[in-house]
């Protein structure tokens, strides 16, 4: 496996493309399968989850819509704690299906704060996707219906994740070298 440098640091590939995908058409599946009657609305989170999403919905069959938010709490290789919503929803949520898409959920505040707001709007269901969960980082449980991948509590980039702004065309996830 070859390491690469981002910024000041090294990372060594940690979830390759083809696993990624197959592990993504997976997950497609059950959302197939579980929205077979229903037509969901996804909520990607930016950045990080547009190659995430783009990926799942090549493999969805049943009708649905997607729409995009931006929330940040992110600094460096750490979490700052604070969530900012940068660009907000505008569609109707109220008796919709909705599945958020995310690429990472590690503490949950995030997670917690976007789905405290989207809850308020009165959908008809809310359930969660993600790429990637942290369980030993989480302080805030969050139900997720959808995961990728569990992963250890280290820093990873690619596939959508970035260090400080890069990484995120890599197309596999790398982890840290430490």
């Amino acid at each position: 496996m070859a390491v690469i440098q981002v910024h000041d640091k090294f990372f060594d590939v940690f979830i390759d493309k083809e696993t990624l995908e197959h592990r993504i058409a997976y997950l497609a599946a059950e959302i197939n399968a579980d929205y077979s009657d229903r037509q969901p609305l996804l909520i990607a989170v930016l950045n990080g989850s547009f190659l995430f999403v783009a990926e799942l919905m090549k493999s969805l069959k049943i009708p649905c819509e997607i729409t995009f938010i931006r929330v940040s709490s992110y600094q460096g290789t750490g979490t700052s704690g604070v969530v900012k919503q940068v660009l907000g929803l505008n569609e109707d949520i109220r008796d919709r299906d909705v599945i958020i898409i995310e690429d990472i959920v590690d503490t949950g505040h995030t997670m917690a704060e976007l789905l405290g707001q989207l809850t308020a709007r009165k959908p008809r269901s809310v359930e969660i996707a993600t790429m990637l969960h942290k369980p030993e980082a989480t302080r805030i449980p969050v139900n997720l219906k959808y995961v990728g991948f569990a992963i250890e509590n280290r820093f990873v980039l690619g596939y959508g994740l970035d260090y400080d702004g890069l990484g995120r065309n890599l197309p596999c996830i790398y982890q840290l070298v430490e």
